[in-house]
């Protein structure tokens, strides 16, 4: 019944004012909710699919240990991987230990001295900015004599064609398009803005490789990237394939020749792909692959369900609440650190693993500013968990990301909402006559 809710509600510190206010702008949202269902199903649908085709077995479940030879598991996961994505061929290994390491294994397998990276996106994730040398780093691409040169979006989001066909040179190799936004006020690129882009690109030198980071982008749309031109589509599985289950791990997939050249990176030349054991690590990998779209169904919501909260209250959110989504993330500016940090200490309140740490403000390795990030989790770090995060710079925006079940992602924005109102950020009436 909606007073025992109510009432639950209350014993978890939501006030009756926020708890009213937040079931107005969920209760408004039931179209969008449908259209979430009907993507889920497809994706699930196309899941299933592939699992059935490379006849998944309970023997796959199994793992090895050792060297790994004959992994009848790890490959058949890896075949399945890559009917996904439709393409040749696919790695998918514990062995890669997040989406920073894969990123930069794809690009350090695919790139020889001499060569240039190029980002037509602006400039890529913190992360990657030691790996590809921006940022002076012990065994960056720029030791290794790899330049690198990036064209901005226009101000308005969109690619700067004119700019980005100069900037394609004889050295030019590697093309690395971000998906999502990282910490950055910019829209996420859609599937089919990502294929206008390698069309261009792949126009004007057709053998350069495209890759797109498609991390928190995986099951948003029907399509995928490589759906669309990408040579190379790489992410994290404690992101949305992982389905809030796979405890580690990354995956590429893509042409064979540049999947081959990762694998020898991965373990060592003259034995790619035929080692590596799984250890225990396939059951977690085919289930959290096989739930993947639902939770990122409800990720999708409880991002969805932020962006028309905040937005009602004043705040710049991106995207808006009524814009396509191609990613899980949902950014909001508040302008100053308070808010930031009032945000993400009531997104950890909400959790259900260290819902009782506080979290505040750090030097992580591998950024340019203090990051604070709000992560109760199962799996540490999991991202298509309910988590934020931001860094503490202008323009102060929060990142907010994943949730297993909606129920979780509701909870969550709604307790860091009355984190907001209790330090004195939010002082407004919370009206629902404009829902």
């Amino acid at each position: 019944m909606l007073s025992d809710n109510k009432n639950i509600y209350k014993e978890l510190g939501i006030s009756e004012e926020v708890y009213r206010y937040g079931e107005a702008v969920w209760a408004s949202l039931a179209e969008t909710w449908a259209q979430i269902d009907e993507l889920s199903e497809y994706n699930q649908l196309k899941v299933i699919g592939a699992m059935q085709k490379n006849q998944v077995s309970e023997a796959c479940l199994l793992g090895t240990t050792g060297y790994g030879y004959n992994d009848l598991g790890r490959e058949t996961l890896e075949k399945v991987y890559a009917d996904i994505f439709h393409t040749e061929d696919a790695l998918v290994r514990p062995q890669i230990t997040c989406g920073t390491h894969a990123l930069a294994l794809a690009l350090m397998s695919n790139l020889r001295p001499g060569d240039e990276l190029f980002s037509p996106v602006g400039k890529p994730y913190d992360t990657l900015e030691e790996v590809i040398g921006i940022r002076p780093s012990k065994g960056s691409l720029k030791e290794y004599g790899i330049s690198y040169t990036q064209v901005d979006l226009l101000p308005d989001g969109s690619f700067d064609y004119e700019g980005i066909q100069a900037a394609i040179n004889d050295r030019t190799r590697l093309v690395t398009i971000q998906r999502s936004k990282g910490y950055q006020t910019r829209p996420t690129l859609s599937v089919d803005k990502i294929g206008e882009l390698i069309h261009l690109i792949k126009t004007v030198k057709p053998d350069v490789i495209c890759m797109v980071d498609n991390c928190y982008g995986e099951f948003t749309e029907r399509k995928e990237p490589s759906d669309v031109g990408a040579d190379l589509v790489v992410g994290s599985l404690i992101k949305n394939p992982g389905g809030g289950l796979a405890p580690i791990g990354g995956y590429l997939a893509g042409k064979r020749e540049f999947i081959e050249n990762a694998a020898y990176r991965l373990t060592s030349p003259g034995l790619g792909k035929e080692v590596g054991a799984s250890l225990s690590a396939l059951p977690a990998f085919y289930q959290g692959l096989f739930l993947a779209p639902s939770v990122t169904a409800n990720a999708l919501k409880a991002a969805i369900f932020a962006a028309n909260l905040y937005e009602r209250l004043g705040f710049p959110v991106i995207p808006n609440g009524q814009e396509s989504r191609h990613d899980i993330i949902q950014a909001v500016t508040f302008g100053d650190p308070e808010g930031v940090i009032a945000f993400c200490q009531g997104i950890q309140q909400a959790a259900a693993v260290d819902g009782h740490v506080t979290p505040e403000p750090w030097d992580m390795p591998g950024y340019d500013s203090p990051v604070i990030m709000a992560a109760g989790a199962f799996v540490s770090g999991s991202s298509i968990e309910l988590s934020a995060d931001g860094p503490i710079k202008p323009p102060y925006a929060v990142y907010f990301q994943g949730g297993l079940t909606w129920q979780h992602g509701k909870f969550g924005i709604m307790k860091s909402l009355q984190k907001l109102v209790e330090k004195g950020i939010i002082m407004k009436d919370f009206s629902t006559r404009n829902l």
